[in-house]
């Protein structure tokens, strides 16, 4: 997660199909985050002072999913 092209520490969701709240975790110091998520399409939701952005995602079992998220 990013805030003009400088890692932002935060917050990361992940919410369900139905808009659900499923898991949390915090961004790293390099702004990274990592969810294990089961195959389907999931919202996530980027929380830091000032701004949230959601970002929608497919999962796919085998593979890993990179999302780049600009607050």
């Amino acid at each position: 997660m990013t805030r003009d092209g400088e890692p932002v520490n935060g917050y990361v969701r992940l919410l369900d199909e139905g808009g659900e709240f499923t898991a949390e975790v915090p961004t790293s110091a390099t702004g990274q985050f990592r969810f294990f998520a089961a195959p389907g399409t999931w919202t996530l939701r980027a929380l830091v002072p000032g701004a949230t952005v959601d970002r929608v995602v497919a999962a796919t079992r085998g593979s890993v999913a990179e999302v780049a998220i600009a607050v």
